[in-house]
Formats: structure tokens, sequence, C-alpha cells
């Protein structure tokens, strides 16, 4: 009888190698090229993209990066790496590899990794807490076209998401407490998640009524009133009407609701980005603040907490 050899990919979305110009255009190319993240027909995309998107964007995209970027590289990575390594020192002796959608590494060489280790189970972790056709169905995609080509395969555990699992709601009440005992509590608590167009959900995504599943859960882990928290969606992209409310819309009428203290999270990010770092702590803290808010505080990812390695390290083994 053949033993099992398990392995273990954890796959995030991506990132510039180098917060430059030439850098962000190739990975916005690559991102903005997959008919999961933009349906628009090709024939008519490709000359928007080129031409239009890429040389207006690339460049303030680039500074934006810039402001970010950590000693080791881009924050996604970094944390993404740290990940990589805590769940690998909890698993001894099981192969744990990182890919990324988009970028590098690609989903080919950390699969091709798995497979030279002799792995015949491998468990696929998107880290994307709620589920999006966008996100988690691309990762699907890219592993699919990876072992499309190989003669012998692995069994496959795809995990879908993890929206309402009790481990990622303790980590995430677990670091909301821990942001309220150092700043004390606020008149609102903002969950912002990123958005999508109203129209994937009508088409059948369910990524919407993942993130009320999360916002639910979390309320009533924190045993916090239904009114002391606010569910919100940020990062839309282009004219169609995205998943309401608005971050920053919401975030610039708060002030004249008489609420002067927010602190936000964004549980749908399992790393630090450029979308949390620069578009919420930077530019939401402006709007708010300038909107006649008074203080601001955003909780950071889960990221390489002990907590959310416990969590990665329950949702790869219970497939063991």
């Amino acid at each position: 009888m053949t033993q099992t050899k398990f392995g273990v990919l954890l796959v995030n979305l991506g990132t510039p190698e180098a917060p430059t110009p030439q850098a962000v255009k190739k990975y916005l190319a690559e991102f903005l090229s997959d008919i999961r993240v933009v349906d628009t027909p090709r024939l008519l995309w490709w000359p928007i993209l080129n031409l239009v998107i890429l040389p207006l964007r690339s460049t303030r995209v680039s500074k934006l990066y810039k402001s970010v970027w950590m000693e080791d590289g881009s924050p996604l990575m970094v944390f993404s790496r740290r990940q990589q390594q805590a769940l690998a020192e909890r698993l001894p002796g099981t192969p744990v590899e990182l890919a990324m959608s988009y970028g590098k590494p690609g989903m080919k060489e950390p699969i091709e990794k798995l497979l030279a280790q002799g792995v015949t189970k491998m468990v696929v972790l998107p880290l994307y807490p709620q589920y999006s056709c966008s996100t988690s169905a691309a990762v699907f995609d890219g592993v699919a076209r990876v072992l499309k080509s190989k003669r012998r395969l692995p069994s496959l555990n795809f995990i879908r998401d993890y929206a309402t699992h009790p481990a990622y709601i303790s980590a995430l009440k677990a670091s909301i407490e821990r942001s309220f005992a150092q700043h004390g509590e606020p008149d609102r608590l903002v969950l912002s998640f990123h958005g999508i167009p109203k129209r994937f959900v009508a088409q059948g995504d369910d990524y919407e009524k993942r993130c009320h599943d999360t916002a639910q859960a979390l309320t009533e882990a924190l045993q916090l009133p239904a009114g002391k928290i606010m569910l919100t969606f940020q990062s839309r992209f282009g004219r169609e009407p995205w998943l309401t409310p608005y971050t920053d819309e919401t975030l610039k009428g708060l002030p004249a609701q008489g609420v002067k203290y927010i602190q936000i999270i964004c549980p749908g990010f399992a790393s630090d980005c450029l979308e949390t770092l620069e578009e919420i702590k930077e530019e939401n803290r402006e709007i708010f603040m300038h909107a006649g808010g008074e203080r601001f505080e955003y909780i950071g990812a889960l990221n390489d907490q002990p907590e959310h390695i416990d969590l990665l390290q329950q949702l790869v083994t219970q497939h063991f």
C-alpha cells in the first residue's frame, strides 16, 4: 500500500517585484488580463488596458507601493513568506510552498517543488477568508493549468474559504480586543472588505454573503451592539456599480453623524498590503480626519500572529 505524502500550497494574490513603474506595469498587466478579474471581452479590453490603464496607472501606483515597501520587500510578500515559514515549523516533515496567482513565485515552480518531494496529496489553501470568483476561483484555475500538463496527479483538497471558521473569528476577535485595550473603545468599529462588482454577485458569486457571515460571527464573538460595528467595501475599480456601502464615502459621512473615533480592520486580507497600508491606513484616514473625525486607528491584518498560524494549521491538517 502506497503511503500518503502530504504537501501544502499556500496561495496569495501577488505583488510587483519592485516599487518601480516597470515592475508595477508588468504585474498589473498579468493581474488585469485574467478574465476572472476583468471579464470584459478581450478585443475591447486589450486596447483599454494597454493603451490607457497601464500607461496611466503604473507610475502612480508605483509611488504608492514605494510608500509602504518594507526592507525585505513588498508587505504582502514579506508577511506571506512569514506565514509559510511559521506553518512549515508547525508541520515537520510536510513541505509547505507559497505561490502567487500573479507575479512571482507563480504557480508552476511551487507545485513542481511539492511533486518533486513525492507529494501524493496536496492541500491548496488560498489566503482569502471569503470566497470570490475573482480570487479563490482564480487560484483553482492556476493550479489546474499547471497540473493539466502532468501525467501523474496528486489528490487535491481545495479549501474554498473559511469565513466563519472558529479559529479565524477567534483570531480577529483577539486582534480587535488588543487594539481596544491599547487605544480605547471607538465610537464605531469598521470592517472594510475588498469590493467586487455587484454584477458578479447577481451572477452567482456568494462573496457578499460570506463577508456578512464573517461580520455576523465577529459581532457575536465580540458581544458588541450591532450598531457599533459597520461593514463596508473598499478598492472599487472602474465605473460599474460595486458592492456598497463604499468605505471611503462611509468614512466621509461619519463625523457629521457624531462618530468622531473609529477603529478599522480589513478581515478579508490575510496579509497587510497596498490596499490596507496605503488605501486604508493612510488615504482613508485622511478622508475621515478631513471630514471632522478626531481619532482613527487601523488594526493590522492577522499576518504572522500566532493565532493566525493556529488557524492555518487547523485548516490544512483537517485534510491530513
